[in-house]
């Protein structure tokens, strides 16, 4: 085997002030390995502008390194690899053909398939799937409050927050602007139970019996109190909401339009080659 020869020009030059407007720095070859080469514009790429002269010269002199040691790397395979290499090089080529494959259908449909779905069109699929968007998570509605425990007014927030009329829900605001750590307001939207227990320190063994028979939950530790009012709920095995499911449905009716659009063209290419005789079945 021959030796490989390395040629590293002098790095400094990475770092070199400013060359004449005119002069072709993107082609200078700094490292070169029997045929392959390292550019400087390679090198620049891998750089990133706004670390110090002294990290760039580090970065780039490991960089070569590395891209020459690759390079041999991959020099001594090929001439190691034996009887596998036919098998390589049919692998690498349907990936190539996979992806340009891939490539070109995303430019398609990206160009051919609108991405717009009408309310009614999103309604009509729920309706007609149903049985796809069945709970495993329990559901609320409602108000979540953290105050602290020496927070002033705590009786009266006891009864506010278990009231929805406009009066108690505007004295919740006021009196958590200037005191709660969190004031979550959820009456006119889903929101998936788990996550406002996460905030709450209190397991619940079941949290579906409790939401059956409660609509209120207060509880406290050494530094806060926690106030959860529960307007509304449902639970696990009921259809979700549609407006809780909204945007898994655009995204499964778009995906739905992708696929039919990208096998209607496969279709039409194939029957078009029937017809012009690209595509010939061989029969006895």
């Amino acid at each position: 085997m021959k030796p490989y020869y390395v040629w590293i020009l002098c790095v400094p030059l990475l770092l070199a002030c400013e060359r004449e407007k005119n002069e072709r720095l993107s082609d200078e070859v700094l490292v070169r390995v029997k045929d392959r080469v390292l550019t400087r514009e390679d090198i620049e790429r891998q750089i990133p502008k706004n670390i110090s002269s002294s990290d760039s010269l580090i970065r780039a002199e490991s960089y070569m390194k590395k891209w020459a040691i690759d390079v041999l790397m991959d020099d001594a395979a090929d001439k190691n690899i034996g009887n596998d290499k036919h098998e390589i090089e049919e692998r690498v080529n349907e990936y190539r053909r996979t992806l340009v494959r891939h490539r070109f259908q995303e430019q398609l449909v990206k160009d051919k398939v609108s991405a717009d779905i009408s309310e009614e069109e999103q309604v009509a699929y729920y309706e007609a799937n149903k049985t796809q968007f069945v709970l495993n998570e329990n559901l609320i509605k409602g108000l979540f409050i953290k105050v602290p425990a020496d927070a002033p007014g705590l009786d009266n927030v006891r009864q506010w927050y278990r009231s929805e009329t406009v009066e108690a829900l505007e004295k919740i605001e006021k009196f958590s602007i200037q005191n709660a750590i969190i004031y979550d307001y959820f009456y006119d939207k889903w929101v998936n139970f788990d996550e406002v227990m996460a905030k709450i320190p209190q397991q619940l063994s079941n949290q579906t019996y409790f939401l059956r028979v409660n609509n209120y939950l207060e509880t406290s530790d050494s530094t806060h109190v926690y106030f959860l009012n529960i307007s509304d709920k449902l639970l696990v095995g009921n259809y979700a909401p549609f407006d809780y499911v909204v945007v898994q449905i655009q995204s499964m009716m778009a995906n739905t339009r992708k696929i039919n659009y990208l096998r209607n063209f496969g279709e039409g290419l194939y029957r078009d080659a029937i017809k012009k005789g690209t595509v010939k079945y061989m029969t006895e």
